[in-house]
């Protein structure tokens, strides 16, 4: 039987790329004001980007328990075997809430097979790691091979990333508020990465213009096999920038596969407009 994969909205896969794998994505919520939304399905990235935009204020919250209860025992007793790839736990508690049912579900059904893993990565990063998953499921991989090409590719996977305003981050405490006042003064464009699933600072650089070019510095840096393998870009309502990354990346290494979509709600709501992000591996996978 065919493995099912199933992640969450904050790997900020689009709908076409979902039903072309047959990946299920189950929804963060997005509230504003006192309305929620669900993430990539009553509200689309563009609106949260626009409404930031508009000064408004825009929390977040992790899938519910129902949902992941609901979708598990849904598949469980079908007796279909899944694997749910979940959003960093250092970002959101989504991954423990899941672990919380999955352990429920597992009482209830003793011969249930599936696993809930936590990718330690975020946006196309953990898009990736999906998307590859749900490829090797497509072509009939076993249970065991998909765990263990997601495990790699989540231990692997890099994120470099910048944001436009650091107001946004400061807002979500990322940065403080000296730190992004004193940022948009001296036009400072923080470098960003994850460690372990974690955001972390890596540099500061002035000018925007720079920064497109030290992101393929670092990636030069820190990856492996880059031609022959898939590299992925998100956006924060930004294409033109992130096709301009894509396209220098393409003259310098000849890579052609580069996936390019936004930065969802879920993390878009918190790094803001103008969000540049770039993800590959740091080794290759045989």
């Amino acid at each position: 039987m065919t493995i099912k994969i199933l992640c969450d909205s904050a790997s900020d896969l689009n709908q076409e790329t979902l039903d072309k794998l047959s990946i299920q994505s189950l929804p963060l919520k997005v509230i504003i004001n006192t309305e929620e939304y669900e993430d990539g399905q009553s509200i689309t990235p563009k609106e949260v980007y626009e409404r930031l935009r508009d000064g408004e204020t825009i929390k977040t919250a992790q899938v519910s328990p129902q949902a992941f209860r609901e979708t598990f025992t849904e598949y469980a007793q079908k007796g279909q075997p899944f694997i749910y790839f979940a959003f960093s736990s250092e970002l959101s508690g989504t991954y423990q809430t899941a672990k919380m049912i999955e352990n429920e579900v597992k009482e209830e059904y003793k011969d249930a097979q599936f696993a809930v893993i936590d990718t330690k990565a975020a946006s196309l990063g953990y898009g990736l790691i999906v998307l590859r998953a749900a490829e090797l499921a497509k072509e009939n991989g076993s249970y065991e091979e998909i765990m263990q090409l997601g495990a790699y590719h989540a231990e692997h996977m890099e994120h470099i990333f910048t944001v436009d305003d650091l107001e946004y981050l400061q807002r979500g405490g990322r940065v403080s508020r000296t730190a992004a006042f004193v940022g948009g003064m001296l036009k400072i464009k923080p470098l960003l990465h994850m460690e372990d699933g974690r955001l972390i600072p890596l540099e500061k650089i002035r000018g925007s213009k720079k920064v497109l070019k030290r992101m393929i510095e670092v990636m030069d840096e820190r990856g492996t096999d880059l031609k022959n393998q898939r590299i992925a870009i998100s956006h924060g309502d930004d294409y033109e920038r992130a096709e301009q990354l894509g396209e220098m990346i393409k003259d310098q290494y000849g890579i052609d596969d580069i996936h390019i979509d936004y930065v969802g709600a879920t993390i878009g709501a918190h790094s803001g407009p103008g969000t540049i992000a770039l993800f590959f591996l740091n080794a290759a996978y045989k």
